[in-house]
C-alpha cells in the first residue's frame, strides 16, 4: 500500500492510520517527497513546512503507540490557503504586504482540525488577498493546473485546488467569497464546500467582505469533505456570525441514498452561458442521479442578475474598508488588477450598501420559495465553459479577457449574497482534457442533503478516481 499513499482518499488514509495499517511517518515521508518533486510544476505552495510536519506524525504514531484514541484525521497530512492564521508563523495572504506578517492567534477552523489529529504540511499559493478567479499571482508566481499547466488553476483558493488535484496532500481548506473554494474545485477537478454562512467560524482568517466570506474544504471525494466539515463545524465564541445549532454527523448521513429526493433545473440564466459540451456534461450528470433514485424537474429561478449586483456592492465596500490604509499608503504593493477591485468601493455610498445588505433576506426568502420550492437542491454548471488558459486570462489577454474573467463567477457569487451552501462535484472532462464539474445548491444548512447527492454520485461514477499523470 505504501506506494500507492498518494492515491488514497482522505477517509481511507484515515482509517489505516487508526487501524496501524500505515504509520503516520510513512504517511508524511511519502507526501513530503511528492510536494517536494511537484512544487516546481504545479507551484501550489508558498510555505512547505517539512521537517515541522515529520516531527509531528512521529508524534501521531507515539499517541498511537500510547494507546490512544486516535481522532478523524490522526496522522493526515493537510495545507490549506496562506490566509488561516497560525499563531507565530508567518501568513502571507499571497500578497507582497502580508510577506513578512505574523499573527499572534490561530484560526478556529485550523485548530479543529489540529484537535481531530490532522498534521499542518504547509500554506497554499492563493490569488492575493483572496481577489481573483483564476489563479494568477504575480508576487508568488501563478499555481498551476495540474492537468495541464497551460490552464488556470482557479480562484482564490488555487493552491487548495492544484494540491488536492495533484494527489500532494488529501484536502486542503480555502475561503469562498464569490466562488473561491467552488472554482478552483472545478477547475482542477475535486470536491469543493462553499458551506453556509455562520456553520463554520471565520476566527483568525484574513477578511476580504465580513459578510459574504465563508470557510470550506477541497477534497478528493465528498464523504472527505463530510469528514472536515464534521470537525469544523460549529459556534465559535471568537465569532460572533457563526451559528449555535448543534453540528449534524454528516459522514453518517452518507448512508441514506438519493432515492426520493428532487433535484431542480432552471430554467433560465444558470445555463444561459454554457456551452454545448458543458450542457451536455451537465445533463449525463443528471441521468445518473435519475438513475440514483433521485426526481429531476424544471424550475424558475429570481432575478440572479439582480442578486449578482447586490453582492458585488457588498463586496466592493468591504474590501474597501478593508483595505482602505494600503490602498493609500502603499498602492504600489498591489497588483493592478486587485487594487483596481478594491478602489471602486470607496466610492460607494453607504446608502447603497446598507440597501444592498437590507436585501439579502427577503431576496433568500423568494429564492426559497421559487428555486427551491418543491425540490431538495439546485444543479447547474459550475463553471459554463471549459477551462480556459491562463494566457487568456491574464492581463493583456485580449478583448475577451474580462468578459471570459467575469464569466467565470457566473454560477457561483449568488451563493455568498444569499448565504446558503454550494456543492462541487466533478463529472466528467471536455474535449480539451480538463476537468467538469457540476453544483449542487440548497438552502441553509442543508448541507447533509447535498452531500448525500454528491456522494451518491460518487458511488455511481469513478471520475473521482481519476488523477493527473504527474
Amino acid at each position: 500500500m505504501s506506494e500507492d499513499i498518494h492515491l488514497l482518499s482522505l477517509v481511507e488514509l484515515a482509517d489505516a492510520i487508526a487501524a496501524r495499517q500505515l504509520s503516520a511517518v510513512e504517511v508524511m515521508t511519502a507526501t513530503v517527497a511528492r510536494a517536494e518533486r511537484l512544487q516546481p510544476v504545479l507551484n501550489c505552495f508558498i510555505s512547505l513546512q517539512a521537517e515541522a510536519a515529520l516531527e509531528s506524525a512521529a508524534g501521531a504514531d507515539a499517541a498511537l503507540a500510547r494507546g490512544e484514541a486516535p481522532g478523524p484525521l490522526h496522522g493526515v497530512p493537510l495545507a490549506h490557503k496562506d490566509m488561516f492564521y497560525r499563531a507565530g508563523h508567518v501568513t502571507t495572504c499571497g500578497s507582497r504586504i502580508r510577506r513578512d506578517f505574523v499573527p499572534d492567534h490561530d484560526s478556529t477552523a485550523l485548530a479543529r482540525l489540529h484537535g481531530a489529529g490532522a498534521i499542518y504540511l504547509g500554506g497554499l499559493n492563493m490569488a492575493e488577498f483572496a481577489t481573483g478567479p483564476t489563479g494568477h499571482n504575480e508576487h508568488w508566481g501563478d499555481c498551476r493546473n495540474p492537468w495541464n499547466q497551460n490552464h488556470i488553476s482557479g480562484g482564490s483558493s488555487s493552491g487548495s485546488g492544484s494540491a488536492v488535484a495533484g494527489r500532494v496532500v488529501f484536502g486542503a481548506l480555502g475561503s469562498d467569497t464569490g466562488g473561491s473554494v467552488r472554482l478552483p474545485s472545478a477547475c482542477n477537478g475535486v470536491v469543493g464546500l462553499k458551506t453556509t454562512a455562520g456553520l463554520v467560524s471565520r476566527h483568525g482568517i484574513m477578511p476580504l467582505s465580513h459578510t459574504l466570506d465563508t470557510v470550506g474544504p477541497l477534497t478528493r471525494t465528498v464523504r472527505d469533505a463530510a469528514r472536515i466539515v464534521s470537525v469544523i463545524a460549529g459556534h465559535d465564541p471568537r465569532d460572533s456570525t457563526s451559528g449555535s445549532r448543534p453540528v449534524p454527523d454528516y459522514e453518517a448521513a452518507l448512508t441514506e441514498s438519493a432515492r426520493g429526493l428532487r433535484i431542480g433545473v432552471p430554467t433560465s440564466y444558470f445555463y444561459d452561458q454554457a456551452t454545448d459540451e458543458v450542457r451536455a456534461l451537465m445533463e449525463r450528470s443528471l441521468d445518473v442521479l435519475r438513475d440514483c433514485g433521485a426526481t429531476v424537474v424544471e424550475v424558475s429561478v429570481p432575478d440572479i442578475e439582480r442578486i449578482n449586483n447586490l453582492s458585488n456592492v457588498i463586496l466592493s465596500s468591504e474590501a474597501a474598508a478593508i483595505h482602505e490604509p494600503w490602498l493609500a499608503g502603499r498602492p504600489e504593493d498591489y497588483q493592478e488588477q486587485v487594487r483596481n477591485r478594491y478602489e471602486p468601493g470607496l466610492h460607494v455610498p453607504a446608502v447603497k450598501y446598507i440597501q444592498a445588505l437590507s436585501a439579502r433576506a427577503g431576496l433568500l426568502r423568494e429564492f426559497v420559495d421559487t428555486a427551491l420550492a418543491g425540490v431538495d437542491a439546485l444543479h447547474t454548471p459550475a463553471i459554463p465553459f471549459p477551462i480556459p488558459t491562463r494566457e487568456e486570462t491574464n492581463v493583456g489577454g485580449g478583448d475577451r479577457m474580462a468578459a471570459m474573467v467575469a464569466g467565470l463567477s457566473t454560477c457561483t457569487r449568488a451563493a455568498n449574497y444569499l448565504g446558503g451552501p454550494a456543492l462541487i462535484v466533478p463529472c466528467g472532462f471536455t474535449e480539451s482534457g480538463l476537468p467538469a464539474t457540476f453544483q449542487l445548491m440548497g438552502r441553509p444548512f442543508s448541507e447533509a442533503t447535498l452531500f448525500r447527492l454528491g456522494h451518491a454520485y460518487q458511488q455511481a461514477t469513478d471520475w473521482h478516481t481519476r488523477a493527473p499523470n504527474l
